[in-house]
Order: structure tokens, then sequence, then C-alpha cells
């Protein structure tokens, strides 16, 4: 039997750490507010089954709590054996984590190690991953130099960070990891959590070299309603900018195409639209709602009337590093637009 404390003095630390498996032992719902990257979920109490020994510690007796908690944990561990780590071979090395690395990652990993497997227990648990999160994110500055790809709504700012993430520069996609596109139209899904986020940004952060610029998208210091922490938030303030233009009507065009599977969500669309008649008169959104069966004419208008405006307000009243502005919005064009702020950030790396 092999079981041993692992304690990361660092998110590199534990990301670069030799495990074949990170294993989350705590319920659904914790694991889906946020988790250790990779993780896998084998809880070893559901929430129900939390709430019930929760609840009997509370109003029964903490042994009665312990006795049911032991044997729903010993029912719960011998299903994932039959499943999920069925096929795992003898010199499998998992690392195990709960809430605070006590009864519940404690009970499953000595199980796991009675049957020969060399098993880890995440010291402190989430808690202690949680802790390195935060120390990334809120304890020290940002680590590398900012440059930001500023421009209106529409202006291909995106696809042109995944074409130079895809030629090896360093990049974070701020919407991506906040599951947000950033305008009223923004959102991806169900948004993560605060803190999935903050693991999401911390990991990346982590990752970063130091030496590089790092280049990412103009944001507020809001992502719907995701917040930026305080050490990026200020680092992006004081970045460099990159200021990308494009004529309305590829604009309009690209945000059409973009937004292609929203426009067909009519409900959605008059919803949102709805919610914009605190910026503007009744009657021009009454127009939008009209506008909806014409995505183009809907998108060029909201350019021009709500999205530009507003851009124009809370633009960096700055010299940028350089004007990019580009004749249309096809991939070859955010291709070579991201070819060029790759060397426009090469040489400012040079020159810094």
């Amino acid at each position: 039997m092999t079981l041993t404390r692992y304690a990361p003095d660092a998110i590199r630390t534990l990301q670069n750490a030799p495990f074949d498996t990170v294993i989350d032992v705590r319920a659904p719902s914790e694991f889906a507010e946020d988790h250790v990257p990779g993780a896998i979920n084998l809880p070893v109490l559901s929430d129900a089954e939390r709430a019930q020994v929760g609840t009997i510690y509370k109003q029964d007796s903490p042994f009665m709590a312990r006795k049911l908690g032991a044997a729903l944990v010993a029912q719960n561990a011998a299903h994932h054996l039959q499943t999920a780590l069925a096929d795992k071979p003898g010199n499998w090395q998992p690392l195990v984590y709960c809430w605070r690395g006590g009864q519940r990652s404690g009970s499953f990993a000595t199980i796991l190690s009675q049957i020969g497997w060399r098993v880890h227990v995440l010291e402190g648990g989430y808690k202690s991953w949680r802790r390195l999160v935060l120390a990334e994110l809120y304890d020290a500055p940002f680590p590398a130099q900012v440059i930001l790809l500023n421009g209106g709504t529409g202006t291909g700012k995106t696809d042109i960070l995944s074409h130079l993430a895809g030629m090896g520069a360093q990049v974070i996609d701020l919407e991506a990891l906040a599951g947000h596109r950033g305008s009223v139209f923004g959102g991806i899904g169900t948004q993560p959590s605060q803190k999935l986020f903050e693991t999401r940004l911390a990991q990346a952060t982590a990752a970063l070299d130091p030496t590089r610029p790092v280049i990412l998208e103009a944001e507020s210091n809001r992502i719907g309603a995701i917040r930026l922490p305080p050490g990026l938030w200020d680092a992006m303030r004081g970045a460099e900018i990159i200021e990308i233009t494009a004529p309305l009507d590829a604009r309009a065009n690209y945000i059409a195409a973009r937004y292609r599977d929203l426009a067909q969500d009519k409900d959605r669309v008059a919803q949102v639209l709805d919610s914009l008649r605190k910026h503007h008169p009744a009657a021009r959104v009454h127009d939008w709602q009209y506008m909806a069966a014409e995505p183009v004419a809907l998108a060029r208008e909201l350019i021009s009337e709500h999205y530009d405006p507003r851009y124009a307000r809370v633009a960096k009243k700055t010299t940028p590093l350089a004007r990019l502005a580009l004749p249309n919005l096809s991939d070859d064009t955010l291709a070579d637009a991201a070819r060029r702020i790759g060397d426009i950030a090469a040489k400012s790396r040079s020159n810094s």
C-alpha cells in the first residue's frame, strides 16, 4: 500500500506533476463550480447524499453521520472501480482531492492504495488549489507585457487572436475563458462561475513566458457576469494598443454570420433588443425588432447606433502602437492581419 500527500507550491508545479489522472471526489455541484484543470469527477458522495449526511450530523449525531458516510463512500467507490477505473493498470498513479483533503479523499485514496496503486492525496484539497489561483491572480502583478487588440464590434479581433495563437504568438482569449463574446448578444451558453473563470485564467497566466508580450482583446473590466482580476485589469489599462478598423458593410456581414445560430432564436433576439430600451428611444428599439428578420441590416444599425457610439466614448485617447485598416474580413485578410500584428509585437518586445 502506497499513499502519500502532495503539496504543490505553484500552479505550474501541479501542472507538470507526473500523475496519470487527477480525481475530484467532491459532489457534482462542487465540481461544476470549479475544479483543478483536467480533473475528472468521481464523487464519493452525490449532492443528495452529502446533504443527507450533513443533516444527520447536525440533527442526530456525528457518529451516525460518519457511519452512513462510510457506507455510501464504500458503495460509490465500488461503482467507480467497476466502471471509470476498471481498465487502470497496476502502475497507474492518481492524485485524489476533496474540499480540504480530509475524509472524502482520504477514504477513497485508501481504498485505491489497498489495491496496490501508488496514490497521492492533494494536501489541503481544493482549498489549497484555490489558494494557488488567488496567489497567481491577486497577489502579484501580471507577469508579461500586454498588447491589446482594439476596435469596434465586428472587426474580427477574436479570429485574429485565433490566427495569432496558431502562429505561435502568446495570446489569451478572455472571451473564450469567460464564455461570452463581450457584446449584448455575447452569451455563449452558460458562463462559468467566477471561480472557474479564475482557474482558467490562472492556468493560462502561469503558462506565460514573461519575456514575451501577450496579446489580448481589449475588454471592459467585466465580460458578461465575469469580473477581471485587478492585476490583469491594471496591466490592460497600461497596455499598448493596436487599433483595427474595417468597413461598415464588412462588419455587418461578419456579425450576421458569427451570430447566425442566434438569429434563428427569435424570442432570444427580441429579449436582447428589448434590453436596449434603457439606452435608446423606444421607437428605435421598436424598429430594430422589425429588422430582426434581416440580420445584416440589423447588424449595420446596431453598429452605427449602438456599438460604435459606445466604443467612441470608452476608447483610450492615446496614440496606438499601430493602426490596421482591413479592406474586408475574409479569413485570408484576418490571417494576414495576425502576421502583421505578430511582427509588430515582436518589434515592441525588442524595443522595450
